[in-house]
């Protein structure tokens, strides 16, 4: 009998490499744009957002500092006592690499070490509706 006629790339639908596609799913603002958004202006801007019917908890419970929108003030609470909140926390001490910085490192400077930023958890504001 003679072979038969292969069509297709044989991989059954199935992707090869899946990674990239979790990685990008899970994807959170990065630590330095998270900097920018904790400048007051910012932040206020972002913690009074208007009622948004597609966000999760209608963009009215969110978390300045993990950059994540929760269903209700309870869960909001309770992600602030999480493990994932306080590392955050901890990360976000550390003062933004900035392209002086990165210069620096480069040779065209002496090294300073970063800053050291105060970071408190956010105050929640309870309706008393």
């Amino acid at each position: 009998m003679g072979k038969s006629k292969q069509i297709g790339n044989h991989n059954n639908g199935r992707k090869k490499n899946i990674n990239k596609t979790w990685k990008t799913k899970r994807r959170t603002k990065d630590l330095d744009q998270i900097h920018a958004d904790m400048i007051p202006e910012n932040a206020v801007k972002l913690l009074k957002q208007d009622v948004d019917y597609d966000v999760t908890g209608c963009a009215q419970n969110y978390c300045l500092h993990c950059a994540r929108y929760f269903v209700d003030l309870k869960t909001l609470k309770e992600h602030f006592k999480s493990k994932l909140h306080k590392k955050r926390l901890k990360q976000l001490r550390e003062e933004p690499y900035t392209q002086a910085e990165a210069e620096r490192a480069a040779g065209m400077g002496s090294y300073i070490p970063p800053k050291k930023v105060e970071v408190h958890t956010q105050q929640v504001e309870e309706d008393m509706d």
